[in-house]
């Protein structure tokens, strides 16, 4: 990997905006917003990069390095634009998708409905084989069978093919047989195999990983190769990385071949920024939160750590994660920060229910038409709205000056929408438009502290995104956090975050045995197997092993029981006299997610490795520096913090002018791509490397 001086670009495809970053070697930072196009996300990222590098003067050659987040894989899903995909499993277990874990997400939604397979039951074919789950071979294969059923699903249009037997996780030579035979008969058909995806026990979850897999394959490959070429076609030799589920960064062709470890890209990337711009601002215990245009979002950093989870759902709409909700979605058994997410952004739509109650969200007024204060058409109020009229954002100078704001409009969609339905004053209804805002917003934040046995007391609010500053304090508040910490240009802080980021693979294997009676030579030689694995990925993307980092980790669950929590290895290796130090940390990890622990014996389910290589010259958050845009200087404005208060008048600072000597609110804080909201009796102050710190009285 090329590790000489230039400069390096961290680009986050949004729905409407694409945020494009250059960072230089001494830590300076250009940013650009443009639009987005979703029929060609990587035709926005080609055009903007070369206008971005053009007002700066950089050549092509000089850019090192692009670091890329996106929504396309999640999108695919939503969209339901994936490949048409077809499924050859074990004859019996044709249904599993449907089956699914017999949950629902709410016991008392009788509204609610099953996710449709993304695969139809037509698409679905059983051949004779089985695997017993000692691993060994109870009925051999029917090679004609996979070959007829493959031959049948490609007469019927299928782009890809995802293969899965039962078992194979312990004993892939069927699997692997079958691929041999399809991949020779079919050699440019795309073809997603589980014991590559996914080798672990639990098959409805094994299924539909490799199921996602292959539905996003044809997808991900044709965007990622013509946003190569694109970047190519401009100059640029730069390698494109991807940012995954996790937090760390795959190599394009990684990510074009496993795009499931890629669904939850861009909100991923914000996150793993957050744990790192704790770590230079020694606070590590952190709750990421990102509040964009649609949804807010919401993650926990424990220790410098982010908080990882082994499986989530992506589900169509607004999810609030949690170990106790499952079967809203497709499931993903795959690394993934834990995010929490809401549909509380600054384009979520206020209404009235039929009981009469206020409500904001889920829908978004998104970027057409837009809030009804953009003069775009939209006649709704929204969040975005409800801070024009309370004097939270200025009208005429947002983004730079570059979006101009009708208040006017805002206030008349307020009044008819939801003052004049509840007899209330425009600012009273303001208030409770942002009010309920908030609430669900501290819901998501419940749900990643509160519900995993955390005090959220304890923990430093980072407050991201567009609207995220905005509402930060108002959601500490609503929590008793007393600190919340405010990034140097929040506005795009997730394109910034990837370019703090490592490389990172994860990988698994499958072995069980009850920890008091666990052969630990056989369990070390899997873990061998892993970092030889890790080796070969490493290298490919031109990173060698030598510099990479292994964290080995452990599934573990009491006996019996049908879930398990993730424990670092200690030492790394498994010897008899650590087992004990390895339960007791999986007691105390089971304590404070569950509120108790047990004499149970304990039972290992799986191992883990995650294989991180250190990027040569990434982003340190102590160097950062965004120089400052012509714009407005210190002014006043009325301002609304309480709905009994009426308005105050409230100086209105440019960022640059706040520093080290703390300042007392109420004071509204603007940039180029954000708006701080320090509310009567806080105070605020910049710390050595630019990010505001804001205090609650």
């Amino acid at each position: 990997m090329d590790s000489r001086g230039g400069v390096r670009i961290g680009v986050d495809i949004g729905g409407t905006v694409t945020d494009i970053v250059l960072a230089r070697e001494d830590g300076s930072l250009l940013v650009s917003k443009v639009s987005s196009t979703p029929d060609d996300p990587g035709r926005a990222v080609v055009t903007g990069l070369a206008a971005l590098l053009g007002s700066a003067g950089v050549a092509p050659r000089e850019v090192v390095e692009i670091v890329h987040g996106a929504t396309v894989a999640s999108n695919t899903i939503l969209q339901k634009k994936g490949a048409r995909t077809g499924l050859i499993t074990t004859r019996g277990f044709r249904d599993i998708l449907e089956i699914g874990r017999i949950r629902t997400p709410d016991l008392y939604d009788l509204t609610w409905d099953k996710p449709v397979p993304l695969v139809e039951r037509r698409y679905r074919l059983e051949v004779d084989e089985r695997i017993g789950a000692d691993g060994a071979i109870v009925r051999r294969l029917d090679t004609a069978g996979v070959l007829g059923a493959a031959g049948r699903l490609v007469a019927m249009g299928v782009d890809a093919i995802a293969l899965c037997f039962i078992n194979s996780y312990r004993n892939p030579a069927h699997e692997r047989r079958a691929e041999g035979l399809l991949r020779e008969r079919y050699p440019d058909l795309p073809l997603c195999c589980s014991y590559r995806i996914l080798p672990e026990i639990k098959e409805y979850e094994r299924t539909s990983t490799t199921v996602v897999n292959a539905y996003l394959l044809p997808v991900m490959r044709r965007y990622l190769g013509n946003l190569t070429a694109g970047l190519t076609r401009l100059g640029i030799e730069a390698p494109l990385l991807v940012v995954a589920s996790n937090g760390g960064v795959l190599g394009a062709t990684a990510a074009a071949e496993k795009p499931v470890f890629a669904v939850g890209s861009g909100p991923a990337a914000g996150v793993s920024g957050a744990a790192r711009l704790g770590a230079t601002a020694a606070t590590p215990n952190l709750i990421a939160f990102d509040m964009g245009g649609t949804t807010a979002k919401a993650s926990l950093v424990e220790g410098g750590k982010v908080a990882l989870t082994s499986e989530f759902e992506f589900r169509d709409g607004i999810s609030t994660s949690s170990r106790f909700i499952k079967a809203g979605g497709y499931m993903l058994k795959v690394p993934a920060i834990d995010i929490a997410e809401v549909g509380a952004g600054a384009g979520s739509i206020a209404w009235i229910d039929a009981g009469g109650l206020l409500r904001v969200g889920p829908e978004s007024a998104g970027a057409d038409p837009g809030p009804a204060c953009y003069g775009h058409g939209g006649e709704t109020p929204t969040v975005t709205d409800a801070n024009v009229v309370l004097g939270y954002l200025n009208p005429a100078h947002l983004a730079g000056g570059e979006i101009r704001l009708d208040a006017a409009r805002a206030e008349a969609a307020i009044r008819r929408h939801v003052a004049e339905p509840l007899g209330l004053p425009v600012v009273e209804a303001a208030h409770g438009i942002r009010q309920v805002a908030n609430a669900n917003m501290a819901r998501a934040i419940r749900s990643v502290t509160i519900e995993r046995g955390r005090d959220p007391r304890d923990f430093t609010l980072v407050a991201f995104g567009g609207s995220g500053p905005v509402h930060a304090m108002d959601v500490a508040r609503a929590l008793d956090i007393g600190r919340a910490l405010v990034p140097v240009s929040p506005g795009v802080f997730t394109a910034v975050g990837m370019l703090a980021s490592d490389i990172e693979h994860h990988f698994v294997r499958a072995h069980a045995g009850v920890l008091s009676a666990l052969n630990c030579d056989a369990a070390n030689a899997r873990l061998e197997d892993m970092a030889a694995e890790a080796s070969v990925a490493l290298l490919a993307e031109g990173y060698p092993q030598g510099d990479a980092g292994l964290e080995f980790q452990a599934d573990l669950r009491y006996l019996g029981q049908a879930s398990e929590l993730t424990i670092a290895l200690p030492g790394g290796r498994f010897v008899a006299p650590g087992l004990a130090e390895l339960r007791a940390a999986f007691n105390r990890e089971y304590a404070a997610t569950y509120g108790y622990a047990t004499d149970e014996d304990v039972e290992l389910v799986n191992v883990r490795l995650i294989a991180t290589s250190r990027r040569p010259r990434k982003l340190d958050f102590r160097d950062i520096r965004v120089a400052p845009r012509d714009g407005a200087g210190p002014t006043r404005r009325p301002v609304s913090f309480d709905r009994r208060g009426g308005f105050v008048d409230t100086p209105v600072l440019p960022r640059e002018t706040v520093g080290a000597a703390p300042l007392h609110g109420p004071a509204i804080i603007e940039s180029y791509d954000s708006t701080v909201v320090v509310p009567p009796g806080a105070q605020v102050q910049a710390d050595t490397a630019g990010n505001l710190l804001i205090t609650a009285p």
